[in-house]
């Protein structure tokens, strides 16, 4: 039970959206499948990353997550997990993201301190402004941009591409999120598109961001060079974001649920598997 509220806490089925990015930037930089190694290395960042920013998040926003009717319900909200519990979680997957760091190559640990001042930074930008949903966005970037570090130690115009994408991706993606929150985040001041614009024009900017997106992914399959494996997944990945945005509108979020988790999680997976099955084919 009490494994079941930390996975909880940190919302761990959520680490479907990055890792399969994370995947699918190593093996891109592999030109194939990477070793066991890095393979194994680069899992333990991305859960450490994660887990340590998505823990660090819910204590920096524990007292508006108490206001609102949608989060009032979490662990720490309801004493399931002390303050003291979700600091210590905290601390073990920092450490265990710089140990990876230092596993992995040595640009990864260089670049450490930028990756760790947006997991921070993201939990405050709400605060502040709109901009948000694009920090959430880098900060998820990192996985597939690492991760191509980690194997061939140096950046390059592909990974650069795939960020770009993951960050339009996100921020896409969270703006439909933000939607649900739309009262409570106007009467607590908390800055949103949604907020900014409004519900319709915010899912408007959302569409056209996961366009730019596939555009961009579209960038990395012909610098790439890669196989009609891959073009067929990402014709399923355009499916899957515009049945996202069949599935809400202004007047109806009943279904953003199924919106948010279902469908991204089901266009990371399919991304990874075409471009995994394009390395060994």
């Amino acid at each position: 039970m009490r494994l079941k509220t930390y996975l909880d806490f940190v919302k761990f089925e959520h680490t479907l959206f990055a890792l399969p990015f994370a995947y699918l930037g190593a093996i891109l930089a592999e030109r194939g499948i990477p070793s066991f190694y890095d393979w194994f290395w680069i899992t333990m960042a991305m859960v450490g990353a994660r887990t340590a920013g998505m823990a660090l998040n819910r204590i920096v926003d524990r007292d508006l997550d108490a206001l609102n009717p949608r989060t009032r319900n979490r662990p720490l909200q309801t004493k399931q997990m002390t303050l003291a519990e979700a600091q210590f979680l905290v601390g073990v997957a920092f450490v265990l993201l710089v140990i990876s760091a230092l596993m992995l190559d040595p640009l990864c640990l260089s670049l450490l301190p930028i990756a760790a001042a947006l997991l921070f930074l993201y939990s405050y930008v709400k605060r502040f402004s709109w901009l948000t949903h694009f920090v959430l966005g880098l900060v998820l970037a990192c996985a597939p941009v690492g991760a191509w570090m980690a194997v061939q130690g140096q950046l390059g115009g592909v990974p650069i591409l795939l960020g770009l994408a993951v960050v339009c991706w996100v921020a896409g993606f969270d703006i439909i999120y933000a939607c649900q929150d739309y009262e409570h985040d106007r009467q607590q001041r908390i800055h949103s598109l949604p907020v900014r614009v409004g519900i319709g024009k915010a899912l408007g900017i959302s569409r056209l961001l996961h366009l730019g997106c596939l555009g961009l992914i579209v960038s990395v399959g012909l610098l790439s060079r890669l196989g009609l494996v891959f073009w067929i997944g990402l014709l399923g990945a355009a499916l899957f974001l515009w049945r996202q945005h069949r599935l809400v509108s202004v007047g109806d979020l009943s279904r953003l649920n199924e919106a948010f988790f279902v469908m991204n999680a089901s266009l990371s997976i399919v991304l990874f598997i075409a471009v995994f099955l394009d390395g060994i084919i």
